[in-house]
């Protein structure tokens, strides 16, 4: 299974996402190819925000990377597109090249049985909080996840 996570800059949430659902497959020994972009392109070369590598660090996340722009040629590499917030799915909607393409998007939350919000909001530029915040949810989706491809293998 290839996953790729998506936000907006790809420095705080789809890195971290990635980075959680990695270490949701390995606890889990379920193999998956993970990588992260942005819908934005302004980032694209940086490393992932200090905050978000503290912030994971504090929950055992290994945040790491470059950023990069999401691409059509995205929707042929990978098997499941996942966005943190319904502006990213509908950049994404509207990237994709076909149909069938568009049934590999959608919002990464939905994975967590424990709440019925769909979106992880953006911590940039917020507190410290924030950043946490957004570990604690990418954790939970990303354990939900990792579930649900379990049982369907």
């Amino acid at each position: 299974m290839k996953i790729l996570t998506v936000c907006l800059a790809n420095i705080c949430r789809s890195p971290a996402a990635e980075a959680a659902i990695r270490k949701a497959a390995d606890r889990e020994g379920l193999r998956v190819e993970v990588d992260s972009a942005g819908t934005g392109a302004w980032n694209v070369g940086q490393p992932p925000h200090p905050e978000s590598v503290e912030a994971g660090a504090r929950v055992g996340l290994d945040i790491r990377g470059r950023a990069r722009k999401v691409n059509s040629a995205d929707f042929d590499r990978f098997d499941m597109i996942l966005a943190m917030d319904a502006t990213n799915l509908r950049d994404l909607m509207e990237l994709a090249p076909s149909k069938e393409a568009r049934a590999k998007v959608r919002l990464f939350r939905t994975f967590d049985p424990s709440t019925d919000e769909e979106e992880i909001p953006d911590p940039w530029g917020g507190p410290t909080e924030g950043y946490d915040q957004t570990m604690v949810m990418v954790t939970a989706a990303a354990d939900g996840l990792i579930e649900t491809l379990k049982r369907q293998a």
